[in-house]
């Protein structure tokens, strides 16, 4: 029997706790112990976030009035084929052309992995819409910059109903084509999700 080659399994979530990032202003991962097993018979924690902490999935909801949220997609819907870009060490932005050289197909999730923090364009967006992408990740904690309150690269990915994925980390990912598991918890009417972000290749 033909022995199948193993499949590469790249974890790009960041861990939830000290030291893990919120986006400024955001309420903070906490875990609190509410029972332990040094006291009783089971351990029990108690969780606090924004539903924007670590790695974690925007929906429409997050930005566009009436916009489906996390409940609203079949689980299908959060694997899918994706492409990892790197941008150059002195990348001041995610630019259109990085996303044209992602040589995306319909369908298509594309993540960048950043060395400076930096956001995307709008025209980085508006191509991501004109190559029909799924999904745009980004290592950072927003696909926006941090200044731009209003958030257009969110209206433009997400009013196009591309999901944002924000908080992976591609520090030992390379480049190319792998499949994408994100699944977020079955929250009805929620704007976010952290999930568990994993590439396939």
């Amino acid at each position: 029997m033909e022995t199948k080659p193993a499949t590469t399994v790249f974890d790009i979530s960041v861990p939830l706790g000290a030291g893990a990032p919120d986006y400024p202003g955001d309420p903070p991962f906490r875990r609190e112990a509410v029972a332990t097993l040094a006291d009783g018979p089971y351990s029990l924690s108690r969780l606090s976030m924004s539903a924007h902490s670590g790695t974690h999935l925007d929906f429409p909801a997050h930005v566009i009035p009436g916009g489906r949220s996390a409940a609203d997609y079949p689980a299908a819907g959060f694997i899918l084929p994706a492409v990892v870009v790197h941008l150059l060490a002195d990348a001041a932005a995610v630019t259109h052309e990085d996303v044209l050289r992602a040589r995306l197909q319909p369908g298509d999730a594309i993540l960048f992995r950043t060395v400076l923090p930096v956001a995307l364009t709008p025209e980085a967006a508006r191509a991501c819409v004109g190559a029909e992408a799924r999904l745009a990740g980004i290592d950072t904690m927003s696909v926006d910059r941090y200044e731009d309150v209003d958030l257009p690269v969110h209206r433009i990915l997400l009013g196009n109903d591309i999901l944002v994925l924000e908080g992976i980390d591609l520090s030992r990912v390379p480049p190319g084509r792998y499949t994408l598991s994100c699944l977020p918890l079955l929250i009805p009417g929620c704007e976010a999700s952290p999930v568990r972000a994993v590439l396939l290749g």
